[in-house]
């Protein structure tokens, strides 16, 4: 093996690894969105398993705008749960680690 076919293998793996984040994170943003009912997801599941390029370059196009508003909502959902899972915690055990304080000394 040589350098070109190094390089050209370097170049056709990069681009798939590039293509299979977009697959996932268009999928996860379909099951995300709840303005599209399950047979419009099926629908655009279907259209990106069999015209992958076509129809994630249209999926794009039509709904990009609204990837990043429904991502960022997502994580501040996962934010906030994970807060009250956090303060559940703290509730139960007392409040106390069993530890001082940080920046108290005994």
């Amino acid at each position: 093996m040589d350098l070109g076919d190094f390089m050209w293998s370097l170049f056709v793996i990069f681009f798939m690894v590039i293509y299979f984040m977009i697959l996932f994170s268009i999928i996860g943003d379909l099951f995300r969105s709840h303005d599209l009912n399950g047979v419009s997801k099926a629908i655009w599941v279907l259209a990106i398993l069999f015209l992958p390029l076509i129809s994630i370059l249209i999926y794009l196009i039509v709904r990009g705008d609204g990837m990043a508003e429904r991502s960022i909502a997502a994580a501040k959902h996962a934010q906030e749960l994970q807060l009250q899972m956090a303060q559940q915690i703290v509730a139960s055990s007392g409040g106390t680690t069993g530890g001082t304080p940080p920046g108290q000394a005994r």
